[in-house]
């Protein structure tokens, strides 16, 4: 029984991590080729979301350390913010899945459009903080665009996190206790 739980927590976790990878390959590699409006989707954080409505606080804040540690990589940031950031999303996100909100795509859209709203503004702070002359307006419009592309984006992501999700129903009920 125990080394069930262990394949199926390790299966589940190689699982996630590989659609982490997909996504941030994605977010990297190929979207920064299909700027809209010279805005690129910002993806890591919609898998995030979906991971921890579908999976749980657990899984929810692993993914969320490593996606994080991906978008510090990736991002000219201060080191540790979306680390920070998408760890407390999937902690956060994953604890109301598991005793508040239903796992829909309904309310996976409306968590994803908060937390790509967040994220917009987090990203703001260290230009904001440069007290560089741009207006707020523009940071807005760039926030609300960025926003919109990634809830465009979030739509296919939803079929991966939810398929996982599934996955673990599937499996019988001492496997997953």
């Amino acid at each position: 029984m125990i080394k069930k739980k262990r394949t199926v927590l390790v299966g589940t976790i190689l699982l996630h991590t590989l659609l982490i990878l997909l996504v941030y390959m994605f977010q990297g590699a190929i979207f920064p080729f299909l700027r809209i409006g010279g805005l690129v989707p910002l993806m890591l954080p919609v898998a995030v979301t979906g991971i921890a409505l579908y999976e749980g606080r657990d899984m929810g804040g692993i993914c969320g350390i490593f996606a994080g540690v991906l978008c510090d990589i990736s991002f000219n940031q201060p080191v540790g913010t979306f680390t920070v950031l998408l760890t407390l999303v999937g902690l956060g996100i994953g604890i109301l899945s598991e005793m508040i909100i239903l796992s829909s795509f309904v309310t996976y859209y409306i968590g994803c459009a908060a937390v790509l709203t967040v994220c917009a503004f987090v990203q703001m702070i260290p230009v904001i903080a440069q007290q560089n002359d741009i207006p707020s307006s523009i940071l807005m419009s760039t926030a609300i665009g960025q926003t919109t592309y990634s809830l465009i984006v979030a739509f296919p992501i939803w079929f991966f996190v939810r398929a996982l999700g599934k996955r673990r129903e599937r499996l019988s009920p001492a496997a997953r206790d």
